[in-house]
């Protein structure tokens, strides 16, 4: 009775409730949005490498090596010799070592040159290994693995025939259209970076530029496919490397001496280290947006408040009503609270569904664009938390309406 007494008026006034519902339907799913996303980009975050000890670049900043190796995001500052790159991976510390060269791309998508250990030691998540949804891992040297996103995105499939450009601009007028590539496998989706690039043998990378120079084709240079397969194909520089340590007792040892190796600069980094400097320099950030997000809310509360108050002014006949059959000074009160707590409720729900119908548009363009996973289930327990934080909140705006009520109702007693 007193619920379906509330939903009445609420529906009585539907006019002003619905604008309400709506500020607070707005303000519950960009408070949820910020808090899930945050999350989930942590999560997807941490989940692109593991198992990798250390990861060795040319000197420069931990997070710019950890950005530009792992995630495709930003340009190294400068490349390690092959010979650099064998000494530290004979060291009898190292159990694997990957090696990885950057710096070409396709119609946006970034070119990742490496060997076949790639595919037999990385992992990702809670040390999941690669695994191919279609063909195998390359053999020959025009032989290219793409990411599932890149499959699904451009609709690729096997014996496909693509073309790299040189750098790693969306749209590039330097192409390496004479020497084509062969999709041979399609990986498995893993929710990281891996989805969007395609996987090239070192080989390829100095098959593509063997007459190249200073990033210009050799217009006099007429090379043919069969004669660069002939040829030894042995790179000269990559841009980073991983290692996986047979004891990671020896983990700051390694790093120490990479750190200290005498032949050129480099920099060694843990990749778990580096993203907790990430987390701390995001952390102004995140706090930042979920303000603005508390804002958002507290301003909804505000007009519900308001919504509510400028109500009760124009009730008098229904508090007078209600005073008559013998409703109480108490019953106001509780029933004003309750109508604020119906219109939060329905906020929320209606916020979540928002959100997640949000998510679930928008989750393609987000993996595609940044390479992040955001899921679309956003019932978690910070969630929860949040969601009994706002309805207290609300309570607690609705007070000053309720009183107002249980004071009018009192004076119409007397």
């Amino acid at each position: 009775m007193f619920l379906r007494l509330a939903l009445k008026s609420l529906l009585n006034r539907r006019g002003s409730v619905l604008l309400t519902l709506m500020a607070m339907t707005v303000s519950v799913s960009v408070l949820l949005a910020v808090e899930h996303i945050r999350h989930q980009a942590k999560e997807s975050f941490a989940n692109t490498v593991s198992g990798v000890d250390l990861i060795v670049g040319a000197r420069t900043g931990s997070l710019n090596l950890l950005l530009y190796s792992v995630f495709r995001i930003g340009s190294p500052t400068n490349n390690i010799a092959w010979e650099s790159f064998e000494d530290i991976a004979s060291n009898p510390q190292v159990k694997w070592a990957i090696p990885i060269t950057l710096g070409d791309s396709h119609k946006g998508y970034r070119v990742m040159g490496t060997t076949q250990d790639y595919f037999e030691f990385f992992s990702y998540g809670n040390q999941h290994k690669l695994s191919f949804d279609k063909g195998h891992a390359f053999k020959q040297v025009f032989d290219v693995v793409i990411g599932s996103g890149i499959a699904k995105t451009l609709g690729y499939s096997l014996g496909e025939e693509l073309i790299l450009s040189h750098g790693i601009a969306s749209t590039s007028f330097s192409l390496h259209d004479d020497r084509p590539f062969n999709v041979v496998g399609i990986l498995e989706p893993t929710g990281t970076p891996i989805d969007q690039t395609l996987h090239v043998s070192l080989e390829g990378i100095e098959a593509i530029h063997i007459d190249w120079k200073n990033g210009v084709k050799i217009p006099s240079s007429h090379i043919t496919t069969d004669q660069i397969e002939a040829l030894e194909l042995k790179p000269k520089t990559i841009t980073a490397f991983m290692l996986g340590l047979k004891s990671r007792m020896t983990t700051f040892r390694v790093q120490r001496d990479i750190n200290q190796y005498m032949k050129e600069p480099m920099l060694a980094i843990l990749p778990g280290v580096a993203l907790s400097e990430l987390w701390q320099i995001m952390s102004i950030l995140e706090n930042t947006l979920l303000l603005v997000a508390v804002l958002v809310f507290i301003a909804a509360l505000l007009g519900l408040s308001a919504m509510l108050l400028s109500s009760i002014r124009d009730r008098s006949r229904e508090i007078q009503l209600l005073r008559v059959i013998g409703a109480p000074p108490s019953f106001l009160f509780l029933f004003i609270e309750l109508e604020a707590v119906i219109i939060t409720l329905s906020s929320i729900v209606l916020g979540a569904g928002l959100l997640s119908a949000c998510l679930i548009t928008a989750q393609d363009f987000l993996i595609s664009r940044f390479g992040l996973n955001i899921g679309t289930n956003i019932l978690s327990e910070s969630t929860l938390y949040f969601a009994f934080s706002m309805l207290a909140a609300a309570i607690v705006a609705a007070a000053i309406p309720s009183l107002s009520a249980y004071s009018r109702a009192k004076s119409i007693q007397g």
